[in-house]
């Protein structure tokens, strides 16, 4: 039975988040909770008082570091950490493992545990599972850590296994000598980035009496997205009636992820590490108290928190503290920090009690991900352009005069949305010209879902444009009617990749779904009514095996770089996929080669609205009576057109046969769109 006596609160629907509290010897703790790290018996800069005006719950101490100093003899004087530094709270012991990972080149290892010179006075000692344990009794905290090898996270299959090895004998060890205490004693799940040895891990260690598991080994070497899944995988694998701990873990927006895979626990040093450097975390995202833009605001760090450093201080104040390294621009930074994390553990229990966690989750997201590098001093700066992202296959980053970053293909240099501010194009161009809020908030009785194909993904703006106009009518209180399934085809996941590696530059991707599209495939809306699948492969081989749209968002490169895509065969394909229902189709081209291929496909075509340099653009019906019963009234191509395109000298498709060119031009002049009005 657990020395802990946990209790689930709450399991959030759509989510793996869950509230939970559980009672230590030195009092009850409610999670999801967040634990500032006190290495040497003290966080960086704070006082206990301190520590207890910000809400801190539970402390981690590192048994290596106090192994070492004070060392056990003043702890057994003193009956243990509570009385040595005042703090009558829960405290948890590191084991020591990660000093273990930390010190390669100043320890040897072996089956016993490992031995290292002290970095103190040079004493050599042994860290075994047993000294570790007796240490942690001697420091007399309230939940103690079994001893683990820590290895980096991307180390391949036979070391991850071997160190899971050593830690389940280890594990062993551990709960041997902690005996008959009363401190409680989590094991620690290891086996790097593979999931079949994370698996074995989990499984082994819930037969032995454990009070709670660890995931160890991340934040060590792997990606964001493997850490997010990897977290995921262990929590789903680890029984719902005991705690779980994400060891090392932690920027806000880790937090956020941990907890929505179900993580209850974390620690890391950021909060006063990142105030030692002038960073703080806010409402309002993260801000650098280094930067000039700084020097003469009278702002709070803060305006919607209640700290003490938000409450007496300004930036400009800060600002000079941390530029003149004064320690007490680190103190009150740290506080801020703390306070700042304590809060939106809270937050996130709250919103699980009340069950709208799978809401906050996706706007917390956003916010979480900001900073004030979204918006530039006034003054000259250093060029952006010398920060650009590094390119990722045939793709890099660009930016325009007016510091708009696109993504560019470098073998064509063709740019995603070259013409004008990438989301306005979106917005304007496929959301506003479709209609697609009305769209959304009106149904008639034979309506089912509204599938919107988004061909082409590229670095994800217009699917991304969608999701916003789904989310700004929630947020308005708009009764959304209708279920939107939102399909993305792409066959290159690179610019995608790139853009969201840097969401300081592309900001429509400050959100979760783009992320959990690359790393799963799929994201689904908290609200259930919107569905975005990505079709990853060549479009002519996918689209047949896709539900028939009724809107398509028809946006790869030019006919010059993706010429399959705009060829005749294409649009009949589509023309013919699309017959079961009334169809529309938008793209930025306006060229004559695409309208006429179009009208031979089968389409009626109108002019779309223009865009940027563009005077126009186009919109292609399957049925005639879509162009007029659309809301906007958009006016198909006429006689006038007709006579412009008898003059072009870019008639037809591009490589069309001589031969087939008099039947070409039968049926442009043939096509019903023209016949009606003649």
């Amino acid at each position: 039975m657990s020395r802990l006596r946990f209790s689930l609160e709450k399991q959030a629907s759509r989510s793996r988040a869950r509230a939970a509290r559980f009672q230590t010897l030195h009092g009850e703790v409610q999670t999801p909770v967040f634990m500032p790290v006190g290495t040497q018996a003290a966080v960086k800069t704070l006082t206990v008082e301190n520590l207890k005006a910000v809400g801190t719950q539970v402390l981690l101490a590192n048994t290596y570091h106090l192994m070492l100093r004070p060392g056990p003899e003043v702890f057994r004087r003193f009956a243990g950490i509570h009385q040595f530094m005042h703090w009558d709270g829960p405290v948890l012991t590191d084991s020591g493992g990660f000093q273990i990972f930390s010190l390669p080149h100043s320890r040897s290892m072996m089956e016993e545990g490992a031995r290292f010179a002290s970095y103190v006075d040079g004493s050599l000692y042994l860290l075994s599972p047993e000294t570790s344990i007796e240490m942690q009794k001697d420091i007399g905290g309230d939940i103690m850590m079994v001893l683990d090898q820590c290895i980096p996270s991307t180390a391949p299959y036979e070391l991850a296994e071997s160190a899971m090895e050593l830690t389940h004998r280890w594990a062993l060890r551990s709960l041997k000598a902690r005996g008959e205490s009363p401190q409680s004693l989590f094991g620690i799940v290891q086996g790097a980035c593979h999931r079949a040895l994370r698996d074995k891990s989990a499984t082994f260690l819930q037969t032995l009496p454990f009070d709670g598991f660890a995931i160890g080994g991340l934040a060590v070497g792997e990606t964001h997205q493997e850490r997010y899944s990897f977290t995921q995988h262990v929590t789903d694998r680890l029984p719902a009636n005991l705690p779980r701990y994400l060891m090392g873990v932690g920027t806000p927006i880790d937090l956020l992820e941990g907890v929505n895979s179900g993580v209850d626990m974390f620690d890391c040093i950021i909060p006063s590490q990142f105030a030692q450097r002038g960073v703080v975390f806010t409402s309002h995202g993260k801000l650098q108290l280094r930067r000039s833009v700084h020097k003469f605001s009278e702002a709070p760090l803060d305006a919607a928190c209640p700290c003490h450093t938000c409450r007496a201080y300004s930036r400009a104040y800060l600002h000079h503290l941390i530029k003149s390294d004064e320690p007490l621009g680190w103190h009150l930074l740290s506080y801020h920090n703390l306070s700042f994390y304590h809060r939106l553990m809270q937050s996130m229990r709250d919103h699980i009690l009340d069950d709208s966690f799978a809401a906050f989750y996706e706007t917390a997201y956003v916010e979480l991900l900001r900073s004030d590098e979204d918006h530039p001093p006034t003054h000259p700066t250093t060029c952006r352009k010398a920060r650009l992202p590094k390119p990722l296959g045939d793709y890099d980053v660009v930016d325009s005069a007016e510091g708009v970053s696109s993504i560019r293909q470098i073998s064509s240099g063709e740019v995603m949305h070259s013409v004008s501010r990438p989301s306005d194009e979106a917005r304007r161009l496929y959301v506003e010209q479709s209609c697609l809020a009305t769209r959304l908030l009106s149904v008639e009785p034979s309506d089912g879902e509204l599938v919107l194909w988004d061909v082409g993904l590229g670095a994800a703006t217009n699917a991304m444009a969608v999701l916003h106009c789904f989310e700004e009518l929630l947020e308005e209180g708009k009764q959304i009617r209708r279920p939107l399934r939102l399909l993305s085809f792409e066959r290159d996941l690179d610019p995608l990749r790139l853009a969201a590696s840097d969401p300081d530059r592309f900001e429509h991707l400050r959100h979760s779904g783009p992320h959990q599209l690359l790393s799963s495939g799929s994201w689904q809306h908290a609200s259930g009514l919107l569905r975005w699948e990505l079709l990853n492969g060549d479009f002519l081989q996918t689209f047949p095996h896709a539900p028939v749209p009724d809107l398509i968002y028809y946006d790869p490169f030019s006919y010059k770089t993706d010429s399959v895509l705009w060829a005749p065969q294409t649009f009949e394909a589509l023309f013919a996929h699309c017959l079961g229902k009334s169809v529309e189709l938008y793209t930025y081209s306006a060229s004559t080669a695409v309208r006429t291929t179009l009208l031979r496909a089968g389409f009626f075509v109108a002019a779309g609205a223009g865009t940027g340099p563009k005077q126009d653009t186009s919109i292609a019906f399957n049925r005639v009576t879509g162009a007029t019963a659309h809301e906007l009234t958009p006016q198909l191509l006429d006689e006038h057109w007709l006579a412009r395109w008898r003059r072009s000298g870019a008639r037809y498709p591009e490589h069309l046969p001589e031969a087939e060119r008099p039947a070409f031009d039968a049926s442009i002049e043939g096509h019903p769109q023209f016949r009606a009005e003649r």
